[in-house]
């Protein structure tokens, strides 16, 4: 699970990056979860809460760049 400190001290590309591989995580997971389980099932939404975290991180950005143009 990443700190939210981290993930606003990371570059955009590397958020982007980062939100890639972790949505990759999260198919691989779901679909081991549908074919024969997975030991951990809640590392699914640990996933996803960092995913709508650094989702949310990049919003901000977006509208802090937006108010400044």
């Amino acid at each position: 699970m990443m700190k939210i400190n981290k993930i606003r001290e990371m570059s955009s590309p590397d958020l982007e990056k980062e939100l890639g591989e972790l949505k990759t995580e999260l198919f691989k997971l779901k679909f081991s979860l549908a074919t024969h389980g997975i030991d951990n099932p809640m590392k699914i939404k640990e996933v996803k809460r960092d995913i709508a975290k650094i989702n949310t991180v990049l919003t901000e950005r977006k509208i802090a760049e937006s108010k400044k143009a």
